[in-house]
């Protein structure tokens, strides 16, 4: 994701790592020992009918931690593959696109047998496999890219699909009882490509033939027979034998799916072993909630998306919220990113003093890939940085590295770019989520006193003063000014003096803005609310 160097060879390792990537590579290398393979198989899918999302970087992200781990612990080679579902009809036109009439007008047809509404590419499903491959490249995700619609034509899966007709009855034993009685009616596993309209065919089928490899089924609409090749392209499956056709196929031996799909990954591991193979490991993670804790919904518009995050973050910190508890439901709104940075610098800073299995638990470490980042990292937390924006109150950069200079005489934006970039994105984050919400509340008497108090300190003490005896100092002034809980004095400092209810550790505050600016900022602040 940034520029590494590696630090750390692959070996045996006697203990395993504390992070949830080893253990699930632990998992896949006690199926490899079983199976007798030499190189696994790792698999994502993405729907192309919607453009790429964070969920799509989420279970890239997340796999590949996963295939790092395998290879660390087993030494074994392995492929990541990047499967598009391109094959699927379109069930519906998307409301973020144009031409919204001519897509219309091929409902129910592959995504990749309809005209690109952008204008880019041959079909709908190469702009959006193109958009998908770019996506992933923008992370740096090693992987391979493979369409269902070049599988399905090329006859790549020939030999799968004319398996499912020798399981034909066992197959439908498992989906059968999960259906409703007017789904079970019509059910078919097979789903012929209609040779005139090309529609995607959800239609009973009337028998098949085994040795011709065919179906015979009916057009609803003009009552007419059709046969039609299971091969070649000519049909799909039903996305839930399909999942376990390709499991099968392909020899796919580890793939993560969101909690929602649960049972699906039951019925299709059901259906894999019915066509002969064992599934492959599945690890379920659970889903994003928004800031009301409701499911997110791309329909509702209720999440957060990656240009969104990156507009005010860097992609380490979305690839850190990411790595954090993937089997716990995490709410994932605006107010989250700024502990997402702040907890990957902090691991960030942490690597480059660690070994082994302790480096190897340590999120940056999956994050860079099992190396450690070159770009220098940040020596005050993006919160700070944020408030630091607040009490400037510029849009300019150059003002903010005025204070930062205090901490890192040597720095510039030229040769710290990552640590300029945290700085315009703090801006951005203060000035678009932070400021239209702020309210600068004023002090009770209590509060009136302890802050004349810190003035008047920090008035007497050399403009150089560190950030540890500053913090001190804070400490001191709210205990003599009767604070039992110095939560309450921190929290009057931060709803005062900066406009909301958290804030950064307030003496490496001080240090970075300065002293006399400080108390320039507390006399403001009680005379603004005299």
């Amino acid at each position: 994701m940034t520029d590494t160097v590696r630090n750390t060879a692959s070996s045996d390792i006697a203990e395993l790592p504390r992070a949830w990537p080893f253990e699930e590579a632990r998992k896949l290398a006690e199926r490899m020992a079983t199976s007798g393979k030499t190189s696994a198989l790792f698999e994502t899918g993405y729907g192309p009918s919607g453009l790429p999302h964070i969920g799509t970087f989420g279970e890239v992200a997340r796999t590949s931690w996963v295939r790092k781990a395998f290879t660390e612990l087993t030494g074994l080679p392995s492929r990541l593959l990047a499967f598009s579902d391109d094959m699927d009809g379109l069930r519906k036109v998307p409301d973020n696109v144009p031409n919204k009439e001519m897509l219309a007008q091929h409902l129910g047809k592959p995504l990749t047998r309809i005209p690109d509404p952008f204008g880019t590419h041959e079909s709908f499903g190469a702009h959006n496999n193109a958009r998908l491959r770019g996506f992933l490249d923008r992370f740096g995700f090693d992987y391979e890219f493979a369409s269902a619609t070049d599988y399905y034509t090329s006859g790549r899966f020939d030999a799968a699909l004319l398996r499912i007709l020798d399981v034909w009855d066992e197959v439908l034993a498992v989906i059968l009882p999960t259906l409703g009685p007017d789904r079970r009616a019509t059910y078919a596993p097979i789903l012929p490509i209609h040779p005139g309209t090309g529609v995607v065919m959800q239609v009973p089928i009337e028998r098949f033939d085994r040795a011709a490899g065919t179906v015979v089924w009916r057009d609803p609409a003009t009552n007419t027979a059709y046969e039609t090749l299971v091969t070649g392209g000519h049909a799909k499956l039903q996305w839930k034998a399909d999942w376990a056709m390709r499991w099968f196929a392909l020899g796919v031996d580890y793939e993560m799916s969101g909690k929602d799909l649960i049972d699906s990954v039951k019925l299709s591991s059901r259906i894999c072993r019915i066509l002969g193979a064992e599934p492959p490991i599945n690890f379920t993670y659970e889903l994003f909630l928004d800031e009301h804790g409701q499911k997110i919904s791309k329909s509702k518009g209720n999440g957060l998306s990656v240009e969104e995050w990156l507009r005010y973050a860097p992609p380490e910190s979305l690839a850190q919220f990411m790595f954090n508890a993937p089997q716990r439901a995490k709410r994932l709104y605006f107010d989250v990113i700024p502990r997402a940075v702040d907890d990957y610098l902090a691991n960030d800073a942490k690597l480059p003093t660690q070994e082994g299995v302790v480096a190897m638990a340590n999120p940056a470490w999956h994050i860079h890939a099992g190396a450690h980042s070159m770009h220098g990292g940040s020596p005050v937390s993006f919160g700070m940085l944020q408030n630091l924006a607040g009490v400037v109150g510029s849009d300019n950069p150059d003002l903010l590295w005025g204070f930062i200079r205090r901490y890192m005489p040597e720095a510039s934006p030229a040769t710290n770019p990552f640590l300029d970039g945290l700085v315009r994105h703090a801006i951005t984050y203060w000035q678009e989520r932070v400021l239209p919400t702020r309210a600068m509340r004023a002090p009770n008497e209590q509060e009136r006193a302890a802050l004349v108090d810190l003035a008047d300190s920090l008035a007497a003490l050399p403009a150089e003063t560190g950030a540890e005896e500053l913090q001190n100092l804070v400490f001191e002034i709210g205990k003599r000014n009767g604070f039992a809980e110095l939560r309450a004095w921190f929290g009057c400092l931060y709803e005062i003096l900066l406009g909301q209810s958290e804030g950064p550790r307030f003496g490496g505050f001080i240090a970075l803005y300065g002293v006399p600016e400080t108390v320039a900022l507390i006399r403001a602040a009680l005379a603004r609310t005299a």
